[in-house]
């Protein structure tokens, strides 16, 4: 007798051409630059990552002229105008309109051509606000979103059901992907748009290196985060493209959160600040916890590979190496 086990749910076994065109939407984003790295690393060879000054995403004309001479195979579409709480709070119809012109355009555009394999990138923060942890991709739309991103994250959903109405009117096997909090090499470490891991590595450098008796940061610190390497996203999308195959979006993190405050106690020690940090309660803290069950994925086979103080060290390393050039986002 032979004993037979269950598959998960949208498995595939169908690896990629290693010749085949792929677009990568976003290619000099923290994403898409790790997604660069990672598809080289694994043997593509005919990449195109078209910067915005070569390509307006949001021009509907120019992408459809862009698809129309380049025909990829494969897209993944990692461009987004993304930010932290104080962006996403304050130019909440900025956020909202671009994604919406971004994704439909090169959505609608890859649809036109065919285009067999495409990968949408969403993120955790389309899940409702008071959402059990961890958090099932099962959640979605069954509450309310975190007020301060919620343009964002409407945006966000308004792609994965785009892709969802694609394969169902179609028969195009798109899939999407909800990555956790993305870190690593080529953030954005903007004082106005960087999120909370790029922003504490920028506030704790500056406060060491002007001998600042102390920093403040916004919130309380209570909030619990999850925080993903890039590079472990990479490997996650390709793993996806080349294994999964459902109308169902995949969550992509750690399965593992911290505090705020202890995040900014780890950045401070790889940073080698030795002030005082302290805490202002009249700003935003967002959600108080945003951890996704990542069961799914890892029942396909994938797992993410960087722990968190290797993580940050590395970015750490990256942001000094970069200081004062213009690759830094500064």
């Amino acid at each position: 007798m032979t004993t037979q086990t269950s598959q998960p749910r949208g498995l595939l076994e169908r690896p990629l051409d290693r010749s085949a065109r792929v677009l990568i939407a976003g290619s000099a984003g923290l994403a898409g630059s790790a997604l660069w790295r990672c598809l080289t690393r694994n043997g593509f060879s005919n990449l195109a990552g078209p910067r915005s000054a070569e390509l307006d995403l949001r021009e509907r004309q120019a992408v459809f002229s862009w698809f129309a001479t380049h025909r990829p195979d494969v897209v993944v579409l990692a461009a987004a105008r993304v930010g932290g709480i104080k962006a996403n709070a304050t130019r909440p119809a900025d956020f909202l309109s671009d994604n919406l012109r971004i994704q439909v355009n090169v959505l609608d555009a890859a649809l036109e051509h065919r285009t067999q394999r495409l990968l949408f990138l969403g993120s955790s923060c389309i899940y409702p606000k008071f959402a059990d942890q961890p958090i099932r991709e099962e959640a979605l739309l069954t509450g309310p979103l975190e007020p301060t991103n919620d343009a964002y994250a409407i945006a966000k959903i308004a792609g994965i059901q785009q892709v969802k109405a694609v394969r169902r009117q179609h028969g195009l096997p798109w899939i999407s992907a909800m990555p956790t909090n993305l870190y690593g090499p080529g953030d954005n470490f903007r004082p106005d748009e960087a999120h909370v891991l790029p922003a504490l590595i920028r506030r704790l450098h500056h406060a060491r290196h002007t001998n600042a008796a102390h920093v403040i940061n916004w919130g309380t610190g209570t909030p619990r985060r999850e925080f993903l390497h890039a590079d472990d996203l990479a490997e996650a999308c390709l793993h996806l493209l080349e294994h999964y195959d459902s109308d169902t979006p995949v969550n992509v993190g750690t399965g593992t959160d911290l505090t705020i405050r202890e995040l900014s106690q780890l950045i401070a020690t790889v940073v080698g600040y030795e002030g005082t940090v302290q805490w202002d309660p009249t700003k935003p803290d967002g959600t108080p916890q945003k951890l996704l069950d990542i069961s799914r994925i890892t029942a396909l086979g994938w797992k993410p590979r960087t722990s968190l103080e290797q993580g940050l060290t590395d970015t750490y390393t990256w942001y000094k190496n970069h200081l004062g050039t213009a690759t830094l986002r500064h």
